[in-house]
């Protein structure tokens, strides 16, 4: 036995040797230029050799392919079918020309007219532009994920160790790698805000506050190995105003955090998550509400108050606000909810694109709980995205809050390269609303009925 304790001392001081380097690599390149809001440029350097290695793969998948005659990528589009912009009566008068050749002003039904609506059916089942963006858009290109594409098959033993070697760098090494920064991110942010709370309200207490969120979410956005890009920043949300931005995963608030100090408005959690929003509320004046609030009208109209006390207050920061109230996997944005747009506050629009070649951020919460969901984030290559600060907007004494919501939804979506629906985000877990298709029937009945009243006018 006492042979075996100079071997166990090495394994010992073996590892204290390699758990002070490790920790004082990530204290040197990581802690502390998160702190400063500096970066080496490492992760960039990674991100370009990810892009080679990416490039060689797909040419040479591609390459395999077409010798074994293999089809190699499914189609996917944005739309299957080729629509034109044109109006009911339009379509309808169409179909009467080409089939019985009677005229739209004939005033009463026409069995012709059913065809319209079958194929607006058939068309909505084919090519459903709503469900569509609650699923992971699939690359056209291989980056070394099987998650990411399930159509490719097995083409040379090369690739094949290539993508056993990637597994095996972000399993066994980025991913404990990412989870310690994570901890450490949130154990600050949890002990820094509980802290700075208990100091009198003053200037003090907000420069301390400010800087432990910077530092804190700057440090989990090395956990998931992101690199942002940010574009305008002279546009940047002020004190006052309210902050909207597209949404597609829980990301998204560190992502912002990053580059700027928010008041947030969000729903309350459980758990961890729990633990950390009363932490920040201590620090911060976040608004938090619980999700049957919703339905209540007394008390959405008491949350209403609460942010419009809080954006008339000039000194106070800006609210981060996401009016889709879901996440979509930003390849569209889809209706705004107009709370956020009826309190008269300035509004700095942001969009959000992330690239999907190294991993696919959009939580998909129907299909993966929060733990699965941030191990995928953790055990993908990186997080790549670019955000854009668009120049304030306010609200114009024609508008309603609701054109007013659709107007900077169009120039988020524009700026992003991402496609505007008037679809609201709710449909994820509710049916269509009766509205929707009462909708279709009182144009059809306006159609029939107008043109008769003109034709007995005449």
């Amino acid at each position: 036995m006492f042979l075996l304790l100079p071997f166990d001392s090495l394994v010992v001081n073996l590892l204290g040797i390699s758990l002070t380097v490790l920790f004082t690599l990530l204290l040197v390149f990581i802690i502390v230029p998160a702190i400063f809001g500096v970066s080496f440029g490492i992760r960039k350097v990674y991100m370009k050799t990810l892009l080679k290695i990416f490039q060689w793969a797909t040419l040479r998948i591609e390459r395999g392919a077409k010798e074994k005659n293999h089809p190699l990528y499914k189609p996917y589009v944005n739309g299957i079918i080729a629509k034109e912009p044109t109006s009911l009566e339009e379509e309808i008068k169409e179909i009467r020309r080409s089939g019985s050749g009677k005229a739209l002003d004939t005033p009463e039904f026409e069995l012709s007219d059913i065809f319209y609506f079958c194929r607006k059916g058939i068309e909505t089942i084919m090519d459903d532009e709503v469900t569509k963006r609650f699923s992971a858009e699939e690359l056209e290109s291989w980056n070394l994920l099987s998650r990411t594409n399930y159509n490719f098959q097995y083409i040379s033993l090369r690739l094949t160790v290539l993508w056993g070697l990637g597994m095996l760098i972000r399993y066994c090494f980025l991913l404990p790698l990412r989870i310690a920064l994570a901890f450490t991110g949130i154990s600050l942010l949890v002990t820094g805000t509980t802290v700075v709370g208990y100091l009198p309200n003053g200037r003090c207490k907000e420069f301390l506050s400010k800087h432990v969120h910077l530092m804190c979410y700057r440090i989990c956005v090395r956990a998931l190995t992101a690199i942002i890009t940010y574009h305008d920043r002279e546009n940047r949300p002020r004190n006052g105003g309210i902050c909207v931005a597209n949404h597609t995963s829980p990301i998204d608030v560190i992502i912002l955090a990053s580059d700027g100090y928010y008041a947030m408005v969000g729903q309350i959690h459980g758990g961890l998550m729990g633990v950390i929003q009363r932490a920040m509320v201590k620090a911060c004046p976040h608004v938090w509400f619980e999700r049957s609030e919703v339905r209540d009208r007394h008390l959405v109209a008491k949350r209403c108050d609460r942010l419009t006390e809080h954006v008339q207050d000039k000194s106070k920061l800006p609210i981060l606000i996401f009016p889709e109230g879901t996440c979509i996997n930003n390849t569209s944005v889809m209706m705004f909810k107009k709370g956020s747009f009826e309190i008269g506050a300035t509004v700095y629009p942001v969009a959000i694109k992330y690239d999907p070649q190294f991993g696919d951020a959009f939580w998909n919460s129907s299909k993966y709980g929060m733990v699965t969901y941030l191990l995928r984030m953790m055990t993908s290559w990186a997080i790549v995205c670019s955000v854009w600060y668009l120049p304030p907007m306010t609200r114009q004494p024609e508008e309603d809050a609701v054109q007013f919501a659709n107007r900077v939804k169009s120039a988020i979506a524009r700026q992003g390269g991402l496609v505007d629906l008037l679809w609201d985000g709710g449909l994820k877990r509710e049916k269509v609303k009766d509205t929707f298709k009462e909708e279709q029937q009182k144009l059809y009945s306006k159609m029939i009925v107008g043109n008769h009243e003109d034709r007995s006018r005449s």
